[in-house]
């Protein structure tokens, strides 16, 4: 994983990453920062999920030693690694 770049989705008007929710309405939701394995991917997904908002996205690159730093700077609970960004499959991993 540390040796891996991996591509993320952030918004243009606030600079938010795209997050999955997976417990949605517990009273703490935990975010995990969704990751992409190539670019095409995460224009993929965004595209087949979210294209009424495509162009308010932007996709970014991260290599796989710098994703523990943005996971404590924005306290994400985790990562969600994108397998298929059609279905999607998604695998989710806590960062302890």
């Amino acid at each position: 994983m540390f040796s891996q770049t991996y591509y993320l989705l952030r918004s243009n008007k606030d600079g938010q990453y795209l997050v999955a929710r997976p417990r949605s309405g517990e009273k703490n939701e935990a975010s995990y920062l969704l990751l992409y394995k190539e670019h095409y991917d995460a224009l993929s997904y965004l595209n087949k999920h979210g294209a009424q908002v495509a162009n308010r996205f932007g996709v970014e690159s991260i290599s796989g030693t710098q994703v523990k730093g943005l996971l404590e700077r924005w306290g994400f609970e985790g990562v969600g690694i994108v397998e298929d960004p059609l279905i999607p499959q998604i695998q989710f991993l806590s960062a302890i």
